[in-house]
């Protein structure tokens, strides 16, 4: 049975428990519920503190997990990412007072506080800079007004904690995250269980970029029609019973489901459908 661990409470658990129903998991309906056995995918749910689940998946005492980027970087676990999910998307930066410094170079003799040490100080010494680091448990945004550090680290998503509090965001970002699955360094990854809680998890990604097109378009202007819903490999193009007419149906990114609808209705398609894809595998 795969043993996966999941967020049980953050920015990282609900869209993750969504993301898994929708791959056909079954998931937690009380949150107190720390264990669920899945029986029918034979997968077996451990909810974890979001930090916790690098360390536990890096020991191999479980064999994935889904995290942030920043946390299994922060962990220094032996664990590495396997795939990106596309939620939960942030940026890892440094802050402090306007006038205290331009970039991470110039920290060298200050205090950095921040809820990431680990990766902090990685960040740091790749950089050739000699800056202490203080580790606290949130809100660091207030440790240069109560004169713990001079600069602080910390996810920013819009920068207006950090303005409220009347800081100025300096550098280049430290990291870019996001939710991932992870999986134990050096672990393969072709067991046919992990391979196909991957495809799984694929084919919610592509779901939720995808929609399906349908539309019926005249003979002498299917090749044009195609060209602007070409679909993954190519599309379905049925004849109608109308003598002339044809039926075409494509897997569109819906992001642009709009635009091509009306290029297709300017170009004499009728009846143009769009569709939800629930889940699929490529």
């Amino acid at each position: 049975m795969l043993r996966i661990a999941v967020p049980n409470k953050g920015s990282l658990s609900e869209p993750a428990s969504a993301m898994l129903h929708e791959a056909g998991y079954r998931q937690r309906k009380d949150r107190r519920e720390l264990v669920l056995v899945d029986s029918a995918n034979e997968v077996e749910f451990f909810f974890l503190r979001p930090r916790d689940i690098a360390v536990y998946v890096g020991s191999g005492r479980l064999d994935i997990g889904i995290t942030g980027r920043d946390l299994l970087l922060d962990s220094g676990s032996q664990a590495e990412e396997i795939m990106q999910l596309g939620f939960a998307s942030s940026t890892f930066r440094y802050a402090t007072r306007p006038g205290t410094a331009k970039d991470v170079r110039e920290f060298g003799g200050m205090t950095v506080a921040t809820s990431f040490a680990g990766l902090v100080t990685k960040h740091l010494a790749d950089n050739g800079v000699d800056a202490a680091v203080v580790h606290l448990d949130g809100a660091v945004e207030t440790a240069i007004q109560l004169g713990v550090a001079e600069i602080i680290a910390d996810v920013v998503e819009t920068g207006t904690t950090l303005r409220n509090a009347g800081l100025e965001i300096i550098g280049e970002p430290i990291l870019e995250s996001e939710a991932i699955v992870i999986r134990r360094a050096g672990e393969a990854t072709d067991d046919p269980k992990v391979q196909q809680f991957l495809r799984r998890m694929q084919g919610v990604l592509v779901a939720r970029r995808y929609v399906m097109m349908d539309y019926d378009i005249r003979v002498e202007h299917v090749e044009r029609a195609v060209a602007l819903t070409p679909g993954l490999e190519s599309p379905t193009v049925s004849p109608l019973h109308h003598e002339g007419w044809v039926a075409v149906r494509s897997m569109v990114p819906s992001s642009e489901a709009q635009k091509i609808m009306d290029e297709l209705y300017d170009l004499g398609a009728r009846a143009i459908l769009t569709t939800g894809i629930h889940a699929c595998r490529l």
